[in-house]
């Protein structure tokens, strides 16, 4: 039993063994083959992919989907002129979407309406119509 054990340490050790030494050059050969050939793969698909496969553009197209195509300031744009729109008495979600006359229109119309109770309704549908003109110039602008 004491001689096998001696037989396993000395080729576990560096031996001069033939078989052993090449085992070990022939490992080393191989594993820098395998790493150069997967490099070489790797340069060759990165070239032949199409551009869009970069990281860069891949994060363009999930913003692009994520805000359903119109990008960051047409998903934003309804709103912004929703939350301007919920300042009560200045109707600035009609200013923010260009709408000057009739912004200034309804502000003249709020003061016989505020002694008629029929404030709020005007209120609200300068919301609503905020919103809704902001979603339609936003789907003009993109379509």
């Amino acid at each position: 039993m004491g001689k096998t054990t001696l037989y396993y340490n000395l080729t576990d050790n560096d031996s001069n063994d033939r078989l052993t030494q090449n085992r070990k050059q022939v490992g080393m050969n191989v594993s820098s083959e395998f790493s150069q050939r997967v490099a070489e793969r790797l340069r060759d698909k990165l070239e032949n992919s199409p551009r869009w496969h970069t990281p860069f553009f891949v994060i363009m197209v999930i913003i692009s989907e994520i805000t359903g195509g119109v990008g960051p300031w047409g998903a934003l744009r309804p709103l912004i002129a929703t939350a301007l729109a919920l300042i009560p008495f200045l109707y600035l979600g009609q200013h923010f979407n260009r709408q000057h006359s009739k912004a200034f229109d309804w502000f003249a119309l709020q003061i016989p309406l505020l002694f008629c109770l029929l404030w709020p309704l005007i209120f609200l549908w300068s919301i609503f119509d905020a919103y809704q003109t902001s979603m339609l110039t936003v789907t003009d602008n993109y379509a």
